[in-house]
């Protein structure tokens, strides 16, 4: 008949396992190691690596695809991102475009790359190159920053560019999703931008340059296609509020929007 040890050894003995387990460096240990040869055990854990972590996989979101009213003036606004790499390591590429149909040109496009590296289980470090082909002049920054969840579930994005002009700007954006329902999803979101230095060509002032507000309500018909609506409120500041000014255009816009989430 078989008797149960007692506590005090139970717990001597899961110690001394787990202590001979973390000493062991050349090889994880494993019951099955001391049934099979060591060779095989190698190409097993690498498979299992291969398929739970190891492996790259890809992502891409376009997660504002829309038309804005711009009081008078509509846009088509693209803002999206993609990534291809492995758990730790990632090439990300991200875009902010925007169409102005009363104009009949791009008002806005912007495009980055950049390496992402985990850091943390919620957090990448990114650095990468960001061109901005429009508005004229065009621009070439280097590109650094964080990526990733916050507490409470808060996205947020914060990035430092410095331009082959020596212009110095920094970008803060944070997002959220409330469920309304499993379907219908409320996300407000915050964008900040803020330049060092006052750029008379790009039309920016020093300081806290520019601020938009927004908040879009989708249904997700699937989680990979959700038709919004919402409004967007745009605020600029400082001297780069009087740059706008000085061309006949309002510093402050609200826009309806409609629009598509989309990603696979």
């Amino acid at each position: 008949m078989r008797t149960q040890k007692p506590l005090p050894v139970l717990l001597f003995s899961c110690f001394v396992a787990t202590t001979a387990m973390a000493e062991e460096t050349a090889t994880p240990w494993s019951q099955a190691d001391a049934y099979n040869d060591p060779q095989e055990m190698a190409k097993a854990r690498r498979a299992v690596l291969k398929e739970h972590g190891a492996g790259t996989t890809y992502y891409v979101l376009a997660d504002r695809f829309e038309v804005q009213t711009g009081e008078g003036d509509p846009a088509l606004m693209l803002e999206g991102q993609a990534w291809w790499g492995g758990d730790r390591n990632k090439l990300a590429l991200k875009t902010e475009t925007e169409y102005s149909f009363e104009e009949d040109k791009f008002e806005e496009a912007e495009f980055q790359a950049l390496w992402s590296r985990a850091i943390s289980r919620y957090f990448d470090f990114q650095a990468g190159m960001r061109h901005d082909f429009s508005p004229d002049p065009s621009r070439t920054y280097a590109a650094l920053g964080v990526q990733g969840l916050a507490p409470y579930w808060f996205e947020v994005d914060a990035a430092l560019f410095v331009s082959n002009k020596g212009d110095v700007s920094a970008r803060l954006e944070a997002e959220y999703e409330l469920m309304l329902t499993q379907r219908l999803i409320l996300q407000p979101s915050a964008e900040a931008d803020i330049s060092f230095q006052t750029v008379a060509p790009l039309e920016s002032g020093e300081g806290l340059s520019s601020i938009e507000l927004g908040a879009r309500l989708r249904y997700e018909i699937k989680r990979e296609f959700a038709p919004y609506i919402g409004v967007h409120w745009t605020r600029d500041l400082g001297e780069t509020a009087d740059f706008a000014r000085a061309n006949g255009e309002d510093p402050s816009i609200v826009s309806f929007v409609a629009g598509v989430r989309l990603w696979f």
